[in-house]
């Protein structure tokens, strides 16, 4: 009998992506989809789909465990400005967040995850059905120049102590000054922000927060972050390689090449592995 899998779908490709990987792999995906975020697309990509609201909770116990589930995997973010607009908590969300502390990212959704636990439902990882779009070590397309490569390691540095703080995952930088950090509006706000100051030549440096738990919240680019370098003149992407999701990777390395980007994975326990 094939065994289902189940996906909790937020936006971007990353949900596309995982549904395509799980069903050649053989399994049957049954989806939770969040209306206003997840793609009209994933329809046609999974063997079930069911729609709700974001902070509807309850609702996605219950669907899960009518199809038989016992393992899902979180695919895709959802914005966190959404919190401010379209939040709609049910009883069983409203459960969630009264033993939460604080809103930091992890926090939340190993909430989640433990709500869906305490029902059986095991959360995975949903890298290990997608190990070819993960970030590898060493240089991508061109190579930077020795000064960005400082930049590059400057860079390292500030954004694990962002990630440590649970603001964000990526920093821009340019002569070891911190430009812009990212933190609700996401990566190609912040890619723009602190492009613009720059005036061309900002490195953008992308990585997993110390504390990360890999299960949900990955670090991942695609082509649309090499777009947004491109909009501002932005020359270098760094992306800490076994812990980042390159979406569309082939594309992605190929916008960066016509734009004369460099992208280079590093390695992110130690900073002194980001070498030339």
């Amino acid at each position: 009998m094939m065994k289902t899998l189940g996906l909790i779908a937020g936006n971007g490709r990353f949900p596309l992506l995982f549904a395509d990987a799980a069903r050649q792999a053989g399994y049957r995906v049954t989806a939770v989809a969040h209306r206003g975020e997840t793609p009209e697309a994933l329809q046609d990509r999974v063997d079930e789909l069911h729609w709700i609201k974001v902070g509807q909770i309850g609702h996605l116990i219950e669907h899960f465990k009518a199809a038989g589930v016992e393992t899902v995997v979180m695919a895709g973010g959802i914005k966190k400005t959404r919190m401010f607009t379209e939040y709609r908590p049910d009883l069983r969300a409203l459960k969630v967040l009264a033993k939460v502390r604080h809103f930091k990212d992890d926090v939340l959704l190993r909430a989640v995850a433990d709500e869906l636990e305490s029902e059986g439902i095991a959360v995975g990882d949903a890298t290990q059905y997608l190990p070819s779009l993960i970030a590898e070590a060493g240089v991508l397309t061109t190579r930077p120049s020795a000064e960005q490569w400082e930049d590059i390691r400057f860079g390292a540095v500030m954004v694990k102590a962002v990630g440590r703080l649970e603001i964000g995952q990526c920093v821009v930088v340019k002569n070891r000054m911190v430009l812009a950090v990212e933190a609700i509006e996401g990566t190609d706000e912040a890619i723009r922000r602190g492009g613009r100051l720059a005036h061309g030549g900002a490195v953008v440096v992308k990585m997993a927060k110390p504390q990360q738990d890999l299960r949900f919240d990955i670090p991942a680019v695609g082509p649309t972050t090499i777009a947004s370098m491109q909009e501002v003149g932005a020359a270098v992407l760094a992306v800490e390689a076994g812990k980042t999701l390159m979406l569309d990777k082939a594309e992605l390395l190929e916008a960066a090449r016509k734009a004369k980007i460099a992208v280079v994975g590093i390695a992110g326990d130690d900073c002194e592995e980001c070498h030339e």
